[in-house]
């Protein structure tokens, strides 16, 4: 079975949120600041395990512009200057799916950072 590929992607620019339709039934509503922390790029996730950063006062962060890439994936530019990851259908319809857990996650490190976020999700 192929991996699912999206039927509409909206982006809703006042509510910061990226809306992924796919052929398989499945949308997703995804935040800009949720893309921007788990960014694919090696700037975010490092060149290997481990060597992730872990993204910080992303809050406020939006898309300012999306681009597609072949037929696989688009390119976001966010607007905090970040325009370096890929995102592949797998990889949106994954982070998708694990939203729950994934932000969950995110929050539990930005805790154990000693960090906080400045607004609630």
């Amino acid at each position: 079975m192929s991996d699912p590929t999206p039927l509409a992607i909206t982006l809703h620019r006042e509510s910061r949120v990226l809306e992924v339709s796919f052929d398989d039934g499945s949308r997703f509503e995804l935040p800009c600041e949720y893309l921007r922390v788990y960014s694919p790029s090696a700037e975010v996730r490092g060149h290997g395990p481990g060597q992730e950063t872990l993204q910080l006062d992303k809050e406020e962060v939006t898309i300012t512009a999306i681009d597609p890439v072949g037929n696989y994936g688009i390119k976001p530019t966010f607007s905090d200057g970040h325009d370096t990851g890929i995102y592949t259908w797998k990889l949106l319809y994954d982070l998708g799916r694990h939203y729950t857990a994934l932000w969950h996650e995110y929050l539990g490190k930005v805790s154990a950072a000693g960090c906080s976020r400045k607004a609630g999700h």
